[in-house]
């Protein structure tokens, strides 16, 4: 027992180092940038501009301004997780790589605040530390771009106006608010998809802001800004090398971690990671190197898509980066390459069904593809439990549908392809739970 407590204990220091290390690493990547000395004045146009979707940070500030905004809100959330009594696992690296992947592209520095106010609140409401809810405190960060629409443009038909008073208090409060809902509703999310959907906070995500846009816009007649995205030019100089480095590290780290082994992580490779915390599972060495070795995976892929273009350097931006560890961000918890490539395949096939056979205009290599297939990943399970082809059904229902969720959210929530993989899990797993048997109920019929 005490062993066993002895190794909780140490999963848990090595799960906040790496998360503090990884803070860092964002913070040399700030450093090292090309364009160091555009690194303050880019951060303050990244904090004071509107963030809805989808805003490429490294076009609103600069290179560094964008890794200097992501390390410092790295830093504040691994430093949460380093209060006495902090829940730290496999969801954690999750919450915390998801929320750091948003901070190139929706989140800041400034309008994180309110939210982590709300969950504060949460926990003092239930008369419980609020250590025990900083993984639902990164979570509920879905709805950042909407508390920056609170302070810097509302009500107004789209311009930005400053900050005023009245415009910091509603910001407060309406995170505040939605802070406060978010950790019941993601407690319940589980119960709708039944664990199938990894990007389970976005269900509060999407709904609540949901709600936010009918009650302060429609309800008051206001009109919701209209949604365009801001893109710059291609940085695949940045973008791989920093890509490249960080999950070479991850792999050499876990590997050391793992006893200078990579044993066990063909075990990983076939868990269906439904409802599987690797960290614990397989211990926090080779949750890293997953982590490592699925980032390289990413990246690749979206080098692939980019190079269909017929140019391979094009859509390199803070987005592109931004959702390699959005997507990475479940390789301790869930998610690797045996029950993802699925949803990619899945991805790629139906984009050229759609736009060679049947006149489409979402290529794989557009933008909005590029970030829904980040998020399909988190039908991963689906794949892991039912099969490839279950999983490329998954994926390719993900890529019809993923385009048409901004609308109900007005552009204000960052959870737009996780709620979408929700919806999937809805609609396909009651069908394969009632038509289809799972992987270890068809091993088990074999054996008998």
């Amino acid at each position: 027992m005490a062993n066993q407590k002895s190794k909780t204990l140490n999963s848990v220091n090595v799960i906040r180092i790496f998360l503090l290390l990884s803070s860092a690493a964002y913070l040399i990547g700030a450093v090292a940038a090309p364009d160091r000395r555009e690194m303050m004045s880019g951060l303050a146009q990244i904090l004071m501009s509107p963030a809805q979707l989808t805003k490429d940070y490294f076009f609103v500030g600069s290179v560094s301004g964008t890794f200097l905004n992501v390390a410092l809100v790295g830093f504040v959330c691994a430093a949460m997780t380093c209060l006495p009594g902090a829940a730290v696992n496999g969801g954690t690296v999750a919450a915390y790589f998801l929320t750091t992947g948003f901070s190139f592209w929706g989140i800041n520095f400034l309008n994180i605040w309110p939210f982590f106010l709300g969950v504060m609140l949460h926990a003092l409401a239930r008369r419980e530390p609020f250590p025990k809810y900083v993984n639902l405190a990164m979570f509920a960060t879905a709805l950042c771009p909407f508390a920056s629409e609170m302070l810097l443009r509302y009500p107004g038909n789209g311009e930005v106006h400053g900050i005023t008073i009245g415009s910091a208090a509603l910001m407060l409060a309406v995170g505040m608010l939605i802070g406060f809902l978010t950790p019941a509703m993601a407690a319940h999310s589980p119960n709708v998809h039944k664990g199938y959907d990894l990007y389970s906070a976005a269900l509060p995500g999407v709904l609540l802001g949901l709600f936010g846009v009918a009650a302060l816009y429609k309800s008051l007649g206001h009109e919701v800004p209209e949604i365009k995205p801001s893109l710059g030019e291609s940085h695949p100089g940045a973008v791989w090398a920093f890509c490249i480095v960080f999950f070479g590290l991850c792999i050499l780290a876990g590997f050391w971690l793992n006893g200078k082994s990579f044993k066990g992580y063909g075990a990983l490779l076939k868990d269906t990671g439904h409802k599987s915390d690797f960290a614990a599972k397989y211990g926090p060495g080779l949750a890293i190197v997953n982590v490592g070795v699925y980032g390289l995976m990413i990246l690749a892929y979206y080098i692939f898509v980019n190079a269909i273009r017929g140019d391979a350097l094009a859509g390199f931006n803070a987005v592109t980066i931004g959702i390699v560890f959005c997507m990475v961000c479940f390789g301790a918890n869930g998610a690797h390459p045996g029950n993802v490539w699925p949803i990619m395949a899945g991805y790629v096939l139906c984009s050229y069904a759609a736009t060679l056979c049947l006149g489409g205009v979402f290529p794989v290599n557009n933008q909005a593809i590029m970030v829904g297939l980040c998020f399909a990943s988190g039908l991963a399970p689906i794949a892991g439990n039912y099969g490839w082809w279950a999983g490329i059904l998954a994926g390719g229902m993900h890529y019809f549908l993923v385009t048409s969720i901004p609308a109900i959210h007005g552009g204000f929530s960052l959870y737009n392809g996780g709620f979408t993989s929700l919806m999937i899990a809805v609609i396909l797993v009651p069908q394969l739970e009632t038509f289809c048997r799972t992987k270890e109920q068809r091993l088990a019929a074999r054996k008998s």
